[in-house]
């Protein structure tokens, strides 16, 4: 994978600059990484627009050229420095080389904060409209009391801070890639999230978006309840069986229909306690009710659904970030296909996967370890059938504002028809 790592400092002597040279030696086996100078970039005018410059041209056409981009800042007076700063503006105004592209941040102080506060308002500046790259949520690397932290060779002397370092980075190649993958096509485009043109199944003559739609569409239909039994294709149950029976699945269920409407979830433990939060108001809303009204959010959830309608994959999986050692909770987007294979919606489930990892090791007696030979696929772009693993960062929110999908393929299933 190649990207490209700019350095928010101009200074000659910078650690962030050394971070950067240094992640793009050490791991020199994993990415290719370009770092680019900013020394010459001129101040920003509207009055003096210089985007046609030799200066940034070069960065506009770097970063457009790379899988992604590793911003390491600096942290002056609780935010990024002039010289970054002055950088993105060039690129968010006539051109917009970080439209999309995925960027990792990272940053290294003086102090123990690491340049945290820098990092966090980076992360909203570059999230800007006009900028609107695809920030890795979460998978921070701070590195902090940073005039200690090399050694005479530049190398960074603690191999826990290296080997934190390297899982941040594989976080990030899998999200680019995946990034780079759904974006490589606009069908996703004409996907109706509003759910304006129903399906045959869409209950007709209730508003849903309405807080009660469930009670009102129940009524439409004459749906049965209670100890009246439905006939399923692999069994006979009440419908407060079925209750039962998933209220208890081990993990949090949500069923969004071919129309894009949102129309159950399974409702196991309160809202506050839920890995994807859910209220019994939003069933029956089209999904652009669900998710806030941010554009890249509403692209990737069009991405997502695009992705599994069109039967590019049938499983799309995003790990949520921020995650500690004591939770990984995954979520998974499954393609939902009736008996001609004609897509009939999206089945969700969202899990927390750590302890399901901690008692098979409990009851095997064995332990995590890193596997110091493990390898990245460094391999870019896309193919139609890609093979990720789902270990990157994501959203845990029932509104994906920060829903960096991991595409995976289910080997058991194929493509639908369309």
């Amino acid at each position: 994978m190649k990207l490209v790592g700019i350095a928010g400092s101009i200074a000659d002597q910078s650690y962030n600059r050394t971070l950067l040279k240094f992640i793009a030696k050490h791991f020199e086996g994993l990415v290719d990484i370009d770092v680019l100078d900013i020394n010459d970039v001129p101040m920003f005018s509207q009055d003096d627009d210089q985007t046609n410059s030799d200066v940034i041209q070069n960065l506009c056409k770097k970063i457009k050229g790379a899988d992604g981009v590793i911003i390491a800042t600096p942290e002056h007076n609780h935010t990024v420095p002039a010289a970054l700063k002055n950088v993105i503006e060039w690129l968010s105004y006539e051109v917009h080389p970080f439209d999309g592209k995925p960027v990792m941040i990272v940053g290294a102080s003086y102090h123990t904060q690491g340049s945290s506060r820098a990092q966090l308002h980076l992360r909203q500046i570059l999230e800007a409209p006009g900028v609107n790259a695809i920030v890795l949520p979460g998978n921070e690397f701070l590195l902090g009391d940073v005039k200690s932290a090399f050694d005479e060779n530049d190398d960074l002397k603690d191999q826990r801070t290296v080997d934190f370092l390297q899982s941040t980075l594989q976080n990030f190649i899998r999200f680019a890639k995946v990034i780079n993958m759904i974006g490589q096509t606009t069908d996703y485009e004409e996907e109706d999230l509003s759910a304006k043109n129903g399906t045959d199944t869409t209950v007709k003559g209730v508003d849903m978006n309405a807080d009660d739609w469930l009670d009102q569409a129940a009524k439409k239909v004459n749906a049965v309840e209670g100890d009246t039994y439905v006939k399923l294709d692999s069994g006979l149950l009440t419908v407060n069986q079925l209750n039962y029976f998933l209220k208890t699945s081990p993990v949090e269920l949500t069923y969004v229909d071919e129309n894009n409407q949102f129309i159950y979830y399974n409702n196991a433990v309160p809202t506050e306690k839920m890995l994807a939060k859910r209220t019994p108001a939003q069933v029956g809303d089209a999904l652009d009710k669900v998710h806030p009204k941010i554009a890249r959010v509403i692209k990737h959830v069009k991405q997502v659904i695009n992705t599994l309608r069109t039967g590019k994959t049938d499983l799309v999986s995003m790990p949520v970030p921020g995650g500690d050692d004591t939770t990984h909770v995954m979520h998974y987007y499954k393609a939902m296909h009736d008996e001609e294979g004609n897509y009939k919606g999206v089945n969700e489930w969202a899990v927390d996967v750590k302890p399901i990892v901690d008692q098979y090791l409990q009851e095997t007696g064995q332990k995590l370890v890193k596997d110091p030979d493990a390898k990245v696929d460094a391999t870019t772009g896309a193919s139609e059938k890609p093979e990720v693993d789902a270990t990157t960062g994501a959203s845990d929110k029932a509104e994906p504002e920060a829903a960096k999908p991991e595409v995976k393929v289910d080997a058991t299933s194929s493509a639908s028809k369309h």
